[in-house]
């Protein structure tokens, strides 16, 4: 996997999956492969933050090693692991899709994201400018499907909603849409992967598959 910024062609179907992967895990693998056989997606990308500015700095794991976690984790040729936020130099989702879109105007870029990122996307900055710049799809999350189907963001964008059935036509339309992915949870947390290994004693980390 790479971290330098991976090669697109203009017309190519690519979903962004932004996120501190402190650690990354099988979860987001599984919602990456079910994602791209849903959409019909060319590619993925992990954005791996340097610091999600709604998370607390402690107990985040440096860059590098988040980097290393999720490229050992995607285990995928078409999961590209990217530092791309911080050569960037973007902190907010709404400034990396700025950036992306005009670099790659060709490209059918989406936003994908887990049932419990949907939940809290209103208190994202700009984040209906983040619902008019790309589609948007979301995957099932234990304890936050119903939740993100009822959520803030998800009345927000009724009126754009596809059904599961037409969800490969998502990267094709234009922003604002959205579709929830229907697919088999998993029930692996970067949460509680930290808490187990903080319960055993354990200072260092790997990517747990």
């Amino acid at each position: 996997m790479r971290t330098a910024t991976p090669a697109l062609m203009p017309g190519m179907k690519v979903a962004l999956l932004g996120g501190s992967f402190n650690p990354a895990h099988e979860g987001h693998r599984h919602l990456s492969l079910m994602a791209m056989e849903k959409l019909q997606l060319h590619r993925i990308w992990w954005l791996v933050s340097p610091q999600n500015p709604l998370k607390d700095k402690a107990g985040m794991a440096s860059l590098e090693a988040r980097l290393a976690s999720a490229r050992e984790a995607a285990d995928h040729p078409r999961i590209c692991v990217t530092d791309i936020e911080r050569r960037l130099g973007t902190a907010y989702t709404a400034d990396t899709l700025k950036a992306l879109t005009a670099r790659y105007p060709h490209v059918h870029f989406i936003w994908l994201m887990g049932a419990d990122n949907m939940v809290q996307f209103p208190k994202w900055r700009d984040w209906k400018t983040i619902a008019r710049t790309v589609p948007i799809a979301v995957y099932p999350r234990p304890g936050f499907t119903l939740k993100a189907r009822l959520s803030k963001a998800a009345q927000y964008l009724a009126p754009y909603r596809l059904e599961a059935a037409d969800a490969a036509l998502l990267p094709l339309v234009k922003a604002p849409a959205l579709t929830f992915i229907e697919g088999p949870e998993h029930p692996a947390s970067a949460t509680e992967i930290r808490a187990a290994r903080a319960r055993s004693g354990q200072t260092a980390w790997t990517p747990s598959r």
